[in-house]
């Protein structure tokens, strides 16, 4: 079992000036502790009630924190979890991906999500289609990125985006591409993409483990009608742990072999207090090594 983490806080004692050194001792913490991923969120706003904290409270730019993360780390992979498509046209996307797979030395995925937080749109100003429209613009994304990446330029008519010569240059050092990663759960939409286009899906914990197993149910159902390998899409989730809290290390380890039996091969994981450094540390003397195996 792989294990990540998730950085969705930026509130840290100290403020503003602190943001930069405690990212620095996390990230590079978190890799030599054996942490597999590195993600950060994709949002303008902070998320109302996360850890407490206000929609005004710190949120980083995700693609520009990254490459701070490529320049620190050396083994762990890189993502946006996940990509809202409404945020950034799906050329200067590609681009911004490419760039981040080359500087970390391919160590990117392409995580991505039809976006959800209106009101962080509304507040900045950036148009909000209809959930339709956004599963369009999620499509014409995925379908950009398989036709780029398998050439060095193209040109592109989607639905709702046209690009009459986009390059590939340079091209991203994963092989054979930075992995796409969906985030979601619908079982309609969201699943059916992730088995026409991905490399891997996306699960929050939050939905229930009845829920997570219909998700991964539907998503097999997609793969014997699309004609693909289900074994061949990485399985992750997304989960809280407070080990300062409720959470323990045998409670956590128990929750990671439950997502094991499963079928998930990657459990991402954000702490309240990850600031602290003291999770990162039980993480990577009691957990991680009690797990590798699963």
């Amino acid at each position: 079992m792989h294990i990540g983490l998730q950085i969705p806080s930026f509130k840290y004692p100290g403020g503003t000036a602190a943001i930069r050194p405690k990212l620095k001792e996390i990230v590079t913490t978190a890799e030599e502790g054996g942490f597999y991923s590195l993600w950060v969120m994709d949002h303008y706003y902070q998320i109302k009630g996360l850890f407490g904290e206000a929609y005004t409270d710190p949120m980083l730019e995700s693609y520009t924190t990254l490459g701070y993360f490529a320049g620190l780390t050396e083994k762990a992979y890189l993502g946006v979890l996940v990509t809202g498509v409404i945020y950034r046209h799906p050329a200067v996307l590609m681009k911004m991906v490419n760039t981040l797979d080359v500087l970390s030395g391919g160590r990117s995925y392409l995580g991505i999500g039809a976006a959800w937080y209106e009101d962080e749109a509304i507040g900045h100003g950036i148009p909000y289609p209809s959930t339709s429209q956004r599963f369009e613009h999620l499509e014409d994304n995925l379908k950009l990125a398989k036709a780029l990446w398998d050439s060095d330029e193209i040109a592109f008519e989607g639905k709702h985006f046209t690009a009459p010569a986009i390059t590939n240059n340079p091209r991203p050092l994963s092989i054979p591409h930075p992995r796409i990663m969906i985030g979601g759960t619908g079982p309609k939409k969201t699943l059916r993409m992730v088995a026409q286009y991905a490399d891997a899906c996306n699960i929050g914990e939050w939905v229930g483990a009845d829920n997570m197993q219909k998700a991964l149910d539907a998503l097999k159902e997609h793969c014997e009608t699309l004609g693909r390998e289900y074994d061949a899409i990485e399985k992750t989730s997304l989960c809280t742990v407070h080990l300062s809290g409720d959470d323990t290390v045998e409670s956590t380890i128990s929750r990671i072999k439950q997502l094991s039996a499963m079928g998930f091969t990657h459990a991402i994981f954000n702490m309240p207090d990850v600031y602290k450094m003291t999770p990162l540390t039980t993480f990577a003397n009691e957990i991680i090594p009690a797990v590798a195996e699963l």
